[in-house]
């Protein structure tokens, strides 16, 4: 999994997860733009944005055009839902061996946040998940880790 992170001229960002030599995706099919929960369950792209002091906000996003975003206050202690100004805009691509999917959001989703932690749960026909993520701090993928929040989302630059 590469994941592109790039800040728009227009307040929005782009975030471009790629993955190569997947042959075997399972890809959920279109239900429609809006929130859903359970989006990890199948292919689904994640945004976690660690606003410190411990709270983080979770964001999924699906090929199959629903959405979710969540609020912890502690390692896996979910505080409700977290919200977007504007909702995200999906989008994917497929080739024979290839899987790209684009997400847009409002810049204001970094709202000051001092890292973040990029990741993908990729499942494969016959029902088979795998994980991935910038980082894992051990054996076992644990997406909510602090260990896993490597990522920065700078503000574009001021010209």
């Amino acid at each position: 999994m590469r994941v592109r992170v790039a800040p728009l001229p227009n307040g929005r960002l782009m975030l471009r997860y790629r993955v190569d030599g997947c042959t075997d995706l399972v890809i959920p099919p279109y239900r429609g733009i809006g929130r859903a929960d359970e989006l990890w369950k199948t292919t689904c792209c994640e945004l976690f944005v660690y606003d410190g002091g411990g709270h983080y906000r979770e964001f999924n996003f699906s090929p199959s055009g629903q959405w979710a975003g969540y609020a912890f206050s502690g390692y896996r202690n979910r505080d409700g839902e977290a919200s977007l100004r504007d909702w995200p805009e999906i989008k994917h691509d497929t080739g024979a061996s290839v899987y790209v999917q684009t997400v847009f959001l409002p810049m204001a989703i970094a709202g000051g946040a001092e890292r973040a932690g990029l990741a993908m749960v990729i499942e494969e026909e016959g029902g088979r998940p795998s994980y991935w993520a910038l980082a894992h701090n051990g054996l076992k993928p644990d997406f909510h880790d602090p260990a896993c929040f490597t990522a920065t989302l700078a503000a574009p630059a001021v010209s």
